[in-house]
């Protein structure tokens, strides 16, 4: 019961695949279910391997197949996390008072900051997804993309790593924050590290890139939480999505790098 109900969680709140609702929704499902989260996206990752496979088959360019996946991606769990990015970004900027960078977070528009914060992530992901590509066109690279997705849902076991309160107690506040203990966490971003640098090492790069990924996206992670605790007074659902675009950008071009 306990693990049915924060997969069905992880993957309606994660993706925009139909599936029942959970029983129950508290905070030990809450926690699992972010714990899971890098597993509950493997569809999204799936998406893209197969688009970046297809499109590769099909003769098109590396940037081509870049592209098309990370739309992909995005239509998979409906811009959740790009709303989320521009809604943190448009908070940051608003104004450097708590309250008042919270209600323009609230209201659901985009500003200018918010919109050159999604240009800029996309483009990082998407400049990087291609550069990783480069000039092949094996599967072994597709699945490296798949894993890439997946990682940087590892994001959300940091936004919920206990220690990192609530902006607000409302909405995620409640459920959500400082459900994962720092052990938990620790172990979800060391085997996220492990994977990525053993598909890594079977595309054709170097293993230890892979690890470096890990770590890097890791970090930057951690500049958005600590920035978010800063201006906001904690963290936001907002924040979450946030987190993971910067964290799928991180991966994506550390692996890029020569």
């Amino acid at each position: 019961m306990l693990v049915r109900d924060a997969w069905r969680l992880a993957v309606g709140t994660l993706t925009a695949m139909p599936v029942p609702p959970p029983d129950v929704v508290d905070r030990r499902r809450a926690a699992l279910a972010m714990t899971l989260a890098p597993l509950a996206t493997l569809p999204l990752g799936v998406a893209a391997a197969a688009v970046v496979l297809v499109s590769r088959l099909a003769g098109l360019p590396g940037l081509v197949a870049a592209l098309l996946a990370v739309g992909v991606v995005v239509a998979g769990n409906r811009a959740l996390h790009l709303d989320g990015l521009a809604d943190t970004v448009d908070g940051m900027a608003a104004s450097f008072d708590r309250e008042r960078s919270l209600a323009v977070m609230k209201t659901g528009t985009s500003g200018p900051a918010g919109v050159t914060a999604i240009v800029l992530v996309l483009g990082l992901q998407v400049a990087g997804l291609a550069s990783v590509l480069g000039g092949e066109s094996g599967w072994r690279l597709a699945v490296l993309a798949l894993v890439a997705v997946c990682v940087s849902r590892s994001a959300l076991s940091l936004c919920c790593v206990r220690g990192v309160r609530p902006a607000r107690e409302d909405g995620l506040g409640r459920t959500f924050t400082q459900t994962v203990s720092p052990l938990v966490a620790a172990i979800v971003w060391i085997g996220s590290a492990a994977v990525l640098a053993a598909a890594a090492w079977w595309a054709g790069i170097e293993w230890w890139r892979g690890a470096v990924a890990a770590f890097v996206a890791a970090v930057v992670v951690g500049l958005v939480l600590a920035r978010a605790v800063k201006r906001f007074g904690g963290v936001t659902g907002d924040v979450f999505g946030a987190a993971v675009e910067a964290a799928l950008a991180a991966v994506l071009v550390a692996l890029s790098s020569s």
